[in-house]
């Protein structure tokens, strides 16, 4: 197994060998389901529970409250010491609140305060594609890399950097958001507000709307993919789409090579300006696995400035699947379990006669 690079390894071995191995929590919210599960030093996931997540036209009180339910159930049964929120949306660089969640009524939401006065344990808020790429780098697909670029392919794309063993924020604690660099002037409307956006063109969305515009012309061609929808245009998921393409529907196949292709045109684009060592690529959609990642990686190479001169970076496909989230929540909130520890040893000891 692949170690850490040299830098993360001196900064990992900075810190005491007892907290690596302290259990801590991560929660996961996305549009639909919230999930916490607590989580070991090594990244293994001990116990796991899931609900799904209020609508977000519900106040942030109830989001919150679900949140506290989860947890306190989890640390009624596990010795935690902290927790990490991976939220999807903006959060500030001192990942204390949430700016902006697209699925959820958080607007300038002070969600680490909230949250630690009502547990009692230290809590950090982290955007979930930023932990996502956390745990990869620590435990699963990006191991050994210095430097790391994650993408998640879901609904849009979500991104996070892992630079000699840090998470790249940036200054405002919004990097990432490559999704929304625009490839195609006056393209596809994104929800953004902007046109053109590379998630317009390479995501779970962008899937199923090509699909369902091949029903709409009544083309021939997806009458195979309409039926395994049972007739209906509703029925067009991708997942869907997905397990035709591995079926050998030439269609979906066709589908999920343009996906890739528009993947390997943003990756180039990527490497261009981040020249990392390594892309790891994780979401929904790329379960696909070499029926997306093989046309984005002959894409990159045949895009990519200064082809043929320069060291290429590898594409490959995330280890850790859906639960990538909450171990790297749950990882980064280790940072700060030490705190609490030294904290909840002193309260002990004052209360020994």
């Amino acid at each position: 197994m692949l170690g850490l690079g040299p830098r993360a390894e001196r900064r990992r071995r900075a810190l005491p060998a007892s907290l690596l191995r302290l259990p801590t929590i991560g929660v996961d919210i996305g549009g639909t389901k919230v999930v916490a599960g607590v989580v070991d030093g090594e990244g293994k996931v001990l116990e796991k529970l899931r609900t799904d997540t209020p609508d977000k036209s519900k106040s942030p009180k109830v989001v919150e409250d679900v949140i506290v339910e989860l947890v306190l159930q989890l640390a009624d049964r596990h010795d935690v010491h902290a927790v990490g929120i991976g939220a999807a949306g903006w959060v500030d660089a001192e990942r204390s609140r949430v700016l902006f969640a697209p699925h959820l009524n958080w607007r300038n939401e002070p969600l680490q305060q909230v949250l630690s006065e009502r547990l009692r344990f230290p809590v950090i808020v982290e955007n979930d594609a930023n932990a996502a790429a956390w745990a990869e780098w620590r435990f699963g697909a990006g191991r050994g890399e210095d430097h790391m670029v994650m993408l998640t392919l879901g609904t849009g794309i979500g991104g996070a950097v892992v630079r000699d063993g840090y998470v790249d924020r940036g200054k405002y604690g919004l990097a990432g958001e490559f999704g929304h660099m625009q490839v195609v002037p006056g393209g596809h409307r994104c929800p953004c507000g902007n046109r053109g956006c590379w998630e317009q063109y390479s995501s779970g969305n962008a899937l199923v709307r090509d699909a369902r515009e091949l029903v709409a012309e009544e083309s021939p061609v997806v009458q195979p993919l309409l039926a395994r929808a049972g007739g209906t245009v509703e029925g067009i998921t991708g997942p869907l789409v997905t397990e035709a393409a591995q079926a050998g529907d030439a269609t979906a196949t066709e589908l999920l090579y343009e996906v890739g292709t528009w993947l390997g045109v943003g990756i180039a684009n990527l490497a261009a300006a981040l020249d990392p060592g390594r892309f790891v690529i994780g979401g929904g959609v790329s379960e696909a696995g070499d029926l997306l990642l093989a046309p984005a990686r002959d894409t990159f190479r045949r895009t990519l400035t200064g082809r043929g001169f320069r060291p290429e970076a590898t594409i490959v496909h995330a280890a850790l699947g859906n639960e990538a989230g909450l171990v790297g929540a749950a990882d980064l909130a280790r940072q700060v379990a030490r705190r609490f520890r030294t904290i909840k040893r002193r309260r002990v000891e004052r209360a020994v006669p």
